[in-house]
């Protein structure tokens, strides 16, 4: 396995400072950021796409780093009933999709998104229970009119360019868990495992998941028991080092809902911590070997969003902590049989 990171948060270094640091903290790889939420801190993606020069100078200057491009980050949504956000959410996604390859790297992140709760919404409408029955119609128009037909032809034609399509499970989105994934999975196109930075299997569907533990913590899933389901499924593109505190007694009161500000430490349920913080060994080191067992044997791209800590101080403590419990080497022969 490699570490790298989601550079989303290096943005203000430069491009150049920014992959010094990476090369310094001992990194192997990088998620590069170019739309959407995460923003596009280092190059105009348009603009990189019609200039082979510009491809290659990227390209060079990872390169010489010792580093790796591990995927194309526009987190987004892209099916939103507002046309400001969907109109530029679904051009970066298409400019990334194009842009990868030509990039070296196979995998675009994002959201699945969330539309409106109708053709008629203005914004969007995410359902957290089956009852009242009109959120029953909710979800049946969101998936049958809207996701599925929508995503389907996306992994279309990101298969033409051989890309994959790495969800990212987020609440406020339509895909928040392992069976959203696998059901939005089933309307993939197929496409071989390219760079290999994936557990999936030639012919796989190219809708799959960006497999961060951070987000299921305060859902009550298991990303364990995520990862052995998802990896069973070749559905594993992507992995984001990230983990999430959770307070007992405001869990306890409130449960795991939270709208307050991430700010609100001592009055949240639940906060994004720098790995090792939320949970440690006893979670990090079984996570790390369910991925191992599975077949993934990529990166570890690490999004520090740790409310109690710097960049600086939250990213190098992550980088620290993982790098003790991530298994980098090939198993070798049962020497002792």
């Amino acid at each position: 396995m490699k570490l790298g990171v989601m550079a989303a948060g290096l943005g203000g270094m430069g491009w150049e400072k920014a992959l010094d640091y990476c090369k310094q903290v001992g990194l192997d790889a990088i998620e590069l950021p170019v739309g959407a939420y995460p923003g596009k801190p280092f190059f105009e993606p348009e603009a990189v796409l019609k200039d082979s020069k510009a491809q290659q100078k990227i390209k060079d200057d990872v390169a010489r780093r010792g580093l790796q491009i591990i995927g194309l980050a526009v987190h987004g949504n892209p099916v939103s009933p507002d046309p400001a956000i969907r109109e530029p959410h679904l051009r970066d996604h298409d400019l990334a999709v194009r842009l990868a390859p030509k990039l070296g790297t196979d995998v675009v992140i994002n959201f699945s998104g969330c539309p409106g709760g109708s053709a008629k919404d203005a914004m969007p409408n995410w359902v957290t229970c089956a009852w009242p029955p009109e959120y029953g119609a909710i979800l049946k128009y969101q998936w049958d009119e809207v996701l599925i037909p929508f995503w389907a032809r996306k992994a279309k034609e990101a298969a033409s360019e051989g890309v994959k399509i790495a969800f990212e499970a987020h609440p406020g989105f339509c895909v928040y868990n392992p069976e959203t994934i696998l059901r939005l999975r089933e309307h993939g196109a197929p496409i071989g495992s390219g760079t290999g930075h994936s557990s999936a299997r030639p012919h796989d569907s190219n809708l799959g998941a960006n497999l961060d533990p951070s987000h299921f913590f305060w859902q009550g899933i298991d990303p364990i028991e995520s990862a052995r389901v998802l990896g069973d499924a070749g559905a594993i593109f992507h992995v984001h080092g990230k983990d999430t505190g959770i307070d007992p007694a405001n869990m306890r009161l409130n449960g795991g809902l939270d709208t307050k500000s991430y700010g609100d430490l001592h009055k949240r349920s639940w906060v994004f911590r720098t790995c090792g913080y939320g949970h440690g060994d006893e979670f990090w080191k079984p996570f790390i070997s369910m991925l191992r067992v599975k077949g993934y044997d990529g990166v570890i791209s690490i999004e520090h969003e740790d409310s109690l800590m710097s960049v600086q101080e939250g990213f190098e403590k992550a980088v620290a902590y993982l790098r003790g419990v991530m298994i980098q080497q090939l198993a070798g022969g049962a020497w002792w049989f």
